[in-house]
């Protein structure tokens, strides 16, 4: 939940020490109740996965899990959480900007917290990157900060309207409803304002 101040931020430098504000250790109380509910399931990838609590989540409801991040550290420390808790997993040094080098497609795709870290250029692309990296049909499930979060601190806050357009072409959002992140103590709050979406990836016409 870093500012996007710096186009390139060193994210491994987040994973030093005290763990950042978003690392808190377990998934995010939402996408438990996705998984619960059987939707991340199939090829799902976590893009911006960090240590890997939604990969891993994922993998023991069954789906065939890849999480990815810039972050070398970020991937070492979930690699060993996965070989720890005896979790069959894949994760991979790699920016969420250039899934086509994955060259594969998945049923589903995993943001939580990745989203709004991007500047306006870099989210356009991701959003277009996301969209061929996900068949169609598919869904993305996508957290991010609310503009409902007071003070100025964090990420940028998006609005309803914000979100709508970002994925007004090509996509379908299915669900767009008010949820919380847990976040690390040190802030004010032990919680934030976030939306939680639901989109779906959309045919060619």
């Amino acid at each position: 939940m870093t500012a996007p101040d710096a186009p390139h931020p060193d994210w491994d430098d987040s994973y030093v020490g005290v763990p950042p504000p978003w690392d808190i250790g377990r998934p995010q109380p939402a996408f438990v109740r996705l998984a619960e509910a059987g939707a991340l399931s199939g090829a799902l990838l976590d893009a911006g996965c960090g240590t890997g609590e939604h990969t891993i989540l994922a993998a023991l409801h069954g789906a065939r899990a890849l999480g990815i991040d810039v972050s070398p550290r970020a991937i070492e420390i979930a690699r060993h959480k996965s070989a720890e808790r005896g979790i069959d997993t894949s994760f991979q040094v790699l920016d969420a900007l250039d899934l086509d080098g994955l060259g594969e497609t998945f049923d589903s795709i995993v943001d939580s917290g990745l989203f709004h870290v991007f500047d306006d250029a870099a989210r356009t692309q991701y959003v277009t990157a996301v969209h061929a990296a996900l068949r169609p049909g598919g869904h993305l499930y996508l957290m991010c900060f609310s503009d409902r979060q007071p003070g100025d601190w964090g990420p940028h806050r998006f609005t309803e309207g914000e979100l709508r357009a970002a994925f007004a072409s090509g996509w379908r959002i299915d669900s767009l409803v008010p949820d919380r992140f847990d976040i690390n103590p040190g802030l004010d709050t032990p919680t934030a304002e976030a939306w939680l979406a639901d989109v779906i990836r959309l045919a060619p016409q």
